[in-house]
This record gives structure tokens, C-alpha cells and sequence, in this order.
């Protein structure tokens, strides 16, 4: 198996894939450098993800990576959190978390129902990845993660702390609290999973991460930091 290491220098991160014989896929446009015998190769969509891009904000097109070598992808002042998927699983990941991920590892998209996705702010046709097989994965992250276990339960969020979830969890959009006091509680509304599964939680950011946010209004940094 292919190995991934998240360094951290100077107060930003930046995921190190280590290949022996390997292939794996990162998100297009997330390299850096490489070194070794390795071959880059960007595949083309299907007609179907071409028609699907013009609906998400997800790419359909992820380089594969094989070879035997070191891979170094762009750092961030935000962080990378690696996990890995089980053969039975499927996961859901939200919007722009994908980064990178094994070979062995499936990529497919999923689409949540359009009322609960518009209510959310997300819009009528949020494309998501998804992930299927066996392998690691790694994944955008604005703080450090935490994995939570709901059995036959619920879990409730203000904003999008949940990166991504199996698929035994169900999203929808509900109120902060019953109506009218929803409009004097303080609160926008809720994002709802509820069944039974798994879910990546960042409950805060990395200081760094959320003072780059507050001074350049949200933008991230895109493409090399030396370009």
C-alpha cells in the first residue's frame, strides 16, 4: 500500500505520498513536485461527467500518479486528514474536500435531494464524491477531524463542519427550532444526518487557516504559492 504522511513546516501543511511499484490519484491541479520513476497521466472524463460538471463544482478529472518515487502535493494553511475506506463502505465527501487516494480506491458522484441541498445554501444540484473499494484517502481540512459513530441517531451541525459520511447517513436542512422561534433563536438552519454510520467532524479550525479566512474574506490560495 501506498504511504501518506502530512508534514507540517513553516504553519502550513502538505501531503507526501510514497509509491513502491503504486498508483494513486490526487485532485487536478494539487501537485507540486515529484521524484522517482513515475508517470503522470491525466485521464478524460466520460461523456456523462462532462455533462455533470456543468451542474457541480467537483472536477471528473483526477490524475493518476504510478511508479515508485515520492509525490509531494501543494501545501495549505489549512491541513489533510487520511483515513481509510473499508470495502463495504461508501462515502459521501462534500464539495472540494477530495485531495488524494489510493488507486484501489473508486471515485463516483452522488447527489443529494434537491429541496434538503437548496435549503442548505448548497444549490438544486450539489454533486458530491464519492468513495468506494479499499485503500486511503485523503481529504481537505480547515481543522483537525474527528470520526463520529451514529447508530439509528442524529446529528445536527450549524455550517458545514461535516466533510464528508457514509452513505447510511441521510442529509436534509431542518430549522434551529420550531417555527416562529426559529426566527429569534440566533441560528440559521441546521444540517441533519440521521441512520447509522460514520462521519468526518472538524469542529475548529487551525488558527492560521481561520485568520488567512477573516483577512482575505474566504479566498483560498489557488495553484503554487510561487507562481
Amino acid at each position: 500500500m501506498a504511504r501518506f504522511d502530512v508534514t507540517n513546516v513553516e504553519g502550513m501543511r502538505q501531503l507526501r505520498m510514497h509509491l513502491d511499484e503504486e498508483t494513486v490519484q490526487a485532485a487536478r491541479g494539487a501537485l507540486s513536485n515529484f521524484r522517482g520513476d513515475i508517470s503522470f497521466t491525466p485521464r478524460l472524463p466520460g461523456v456523462g461527467d462532462i455533462f455533470r460538471n456543468i451542474f457541480a463544482r467537483e472536477s471528473r478529472i483526477r490524475p493518476y500518479y504510478s511508479g515508485t518515487g515520492t509525490i509531494h502535493l501543494q501545501p495549505s494553511l489549512a491541513g489533510f486528514h487520511v483515513f481509510d475506506v473499508q470495502p463495504n463502505e461508501k462515502w459521501i465527501l462534500e464539495p472540494g474536500e477530495y485531495w488524494a487516494s489510493e488507486g484501489s480506491v473508486k471515485l463516483g458522484l452522488h447527489r443529494d435531494p434537491m429541496l434538503a441541498s437548496w435549503w442548505a445554501g448548497d444549490g438544486l444540484f450539489a454533486w458530491k464524491t464519492t468513495l468506494r473499494g479499499a485503500g486511503k484517502v485523503a481529504i481537505n481540512a480547515p481543522g483537525p477531524v474527528e470520526e463520529i459513530s451514529v447508530t439509528d441517531g442524529e446529528l445536527k451541525v450549524q455550517g458545514r463542519l461535516v466533510l464528508g459520511r457514509t452513505s447510511g447517513l441521510k442529509f436534509r436542512s431542518v430549522r434551529s427550532a420550531r417555527f416562529p422561534r426559529n426566527l429569534i433563536s440566533g441560528q440559521t438552519r441546521l444540517r441533519l444526518f440521521e441512520g447509522t454510520g460514520k462521519a468526518l467532524v472538524s469542529w475548529t479550525p487551525y488558527w492560521n487557516e481561520y485568520l488567512h479566512n477573516q483577512m482575505s474574506g474566504g479566498d483560498h490560495i489557488q495553484g503554487s504559492l510561487f507562481e
